[in-house]
């Protein structure tokens, strides 16, 4: 049974910037065939869609366990967990990303949780994990955020 379960859906605008492929695909299609056209625009629109629904990953805790994505992690392994929003995210997801680190980044999810690993044969020093709700994520996870480590 979950403890905390978050789906990392895409945001509205994720939706609407790939709408664009409508009118690129009848761009397209439009001289060949209006019919064609349309119906194209129609299928690839929709196959972008189901491809971005069925590709949403699930974060899960439940009391032996976190799940991220496909990936899975005994909770005995995971040292500290640390929630980041804003200008620390980035720094993050960017100038401060170990090359070594498993990743489940969202573009379109400003929060990341940097998990800290417990396990010495493991050459992955940390997951980093976009969240919606990063303090509650790094708190379910049974350890308490740093002071002055989220910053709006």
């Amino acid at each position: 049974m979950p403890i905390y379960r978050e789906r990392l859906w895409p945001a509205p605008w994720v939706f609407i910037a790939t709408a664009l492929v409508i009118p690129a695909s009848l761009l397209v299609f439009l001289p060949i065939s209006t019919i064609a056209g349309i119906i194209c625009a129609i299928v690839l629109y929709g196959a972008i869609v189901v491809t971005l629904l069925l590709t949403t990953p699930t974060i899960e805790i439940t009391a032996e366990l976190f799940s991220a994505g496909r990936a899975r992690l005994p909770r005995t392994a995971v040292a500290s967990a640390e929630a980041f929003e804003g200008a620390a995210a980035t720094a993050e997801r960017g100038t401060h990303l170990d090359a070594r680190a498993w990743l489940l980044l969202r573009g379109w999810i400003p929060g990341v949780v940097r998990v800290e690993l417990d396990d010495p044969s493991d050459p992955t020093p940390y997951w980093l994990v976009s969240s919606r709700q990063p303090r509650k994520l790094a708190a379910t996870l049974g350890t308490a955020t740093a002071p002055g480590s989220v910053k709006n």
